[in-house]
């Protein structure tokens, strides 16, 4: 199949359209203007629906009324955008409706800069709306996976009705790379649940407002339940070199990017090191990172934040073998020969342990 050059926003927004959305609503802000800018242009294409609205508020609100009449649909937004969304996030959660959100992470916090960060993983893990509730959270580092992983995520929303988030940085999104179209899916789920007209059947309901005792109570044993299959079915990781890896680098996006190359670069030197990048940050897979405990040394978390990740690797390790943090932070990148220098580092003993802040 033809590759064709994209910039990692634009094949997100592809892999949108081919997996069956035919509803955007977004509103701009850097580094995700390519987004709502390539829908603006192909949605008239295939018969779909594009709205420019009048603020993130807006968007997440008009993605709630979309997705309670079952259709495919998708609001995109950088950092402080994303705070914006947290109440209809919320909703849409508790009135167990899919769709799919992006976060091209940006520097802040407050409005920060344009350039890459990772400082937003507790606010997309650990929920950053209010109640107990989850998103599952995709980390792509190509512009292929911003393809893959937005085709990915109408598909997990859809299943499991919960809202899925796409969560990538201003380089991911920026980064101009050779990607592989995927084809037109073909069927898209029944949705007996949506608010489509009750001309034939009972009324639906869809809402997260319960008035009686016990409304809220068992909508949340549901959504408890649903998360519990999530983790059971859907944890993805990529692991590289780990077989014989003494030390292992974990990261994400972008860094788990650049985190590959330095493990390669490591290696030369003699160093057995290998890299987890997880792939699902909700769920955590914490199952993978635990199998590899027994042989490992000392692990590092690079992360482009204060350190959020590094306390689910934490969680995973439980002491059992030294951990250490290396962050860049505000929008600064790392480079590969900076995580080398750590890694080697790291196996002298010259590195701090982390420690829970």
């Amino acid at each position: 199949m033809t590759k064709v050059l994209m910039k990692g926003n634009e094949a997100m927004a592809e892999g949108a359209i081919r997996a069956g959305c035919r509803f955007y609503f977004g509103y701009p802000i850097t580094p995700q203007n390519e987004v709502p800018a390539y829908f603006a242009k192909r949605m008239p294409e295939v018969g779909g629906v594009f709205v420019q609205a009048e603020s993130e508020t807006a968007s997440i609100n008009m993605v709630y009324g979309a997705a309670a009449a079952g259709a495919r649909v998708m609001t995109t937004t950088s950092s402080p955008g994303y705070s914006l969304m947290q109440e209809g996030v919320s909703y849409l959660a508790g009135s167990r409706l899919p769709c799919v959100l992006a976060n091209v992470q940006r520097g802040g916090p407050g409005l920060g800069n344009i350039a890459a960060s990772q400082a937003d993983y507790f606010q997309a893990t650990k929920g950053g709306g209010h109640g107990d509730y989850h998103v599952i959270v995709l980390a792509p580092s190509s512009a292929q996976e911003m393809m893959d992983f937005t085709m990915l995520a109408f598909e997990l929303s859809d299943a499991y009705r919960v809202p899925t988030l796409i969560l990538s940085d201003g380089i991911v999104g920026q980064m101009v790379e050779p990607v592989e179209a995927r084809d037109f899916v073909q069927h898209i789920p029944e949705k007996p649940w949506a608010l489509t007209g009750a001309y034939n059947r009972s009324p639906n309901v869809v809402r997260s407002l319960w008035l009686d005792d016990e409304g809220v109570p068992l909508n949340n044993e549901w959504l408890q339940k649903t998360y519990d299959t999530i983790r059971a079915k859907e944890l993805r990781q990529e692991s590289f070199l780990t077989e014989d890896a003494e030390y292992l680098i974990v990261a994400y996006g972008s860094t788990g990017r650049m985190a590959k190359g330095a493990v390669m670069m490591a290696r030369e030197q003699g160093v057995r090191v290998g890299l987890l990048r997880p792939i699902t940050l909700w769920p955590f897979p914490y199952e993978a990172l635990v199998a590899l405990l027994p042989q490992l040394r000392g692990i590092l978390v690079c992360e482009m934040s204060a350190g959020q990740m590094v306390e689910d690797v934490a969680l995973a390790t439980r002491d059992k073998v030294p951990l250490y943090f290396a962050g860049e932070l505000g929008g600064r990148m790392f480079t590969d020969s900076k995580i080398v220098n750590l890694v080697v580092e790291m196996k002298k003993g010259g590195l701090k342990p982390w420690q829970p802040k």
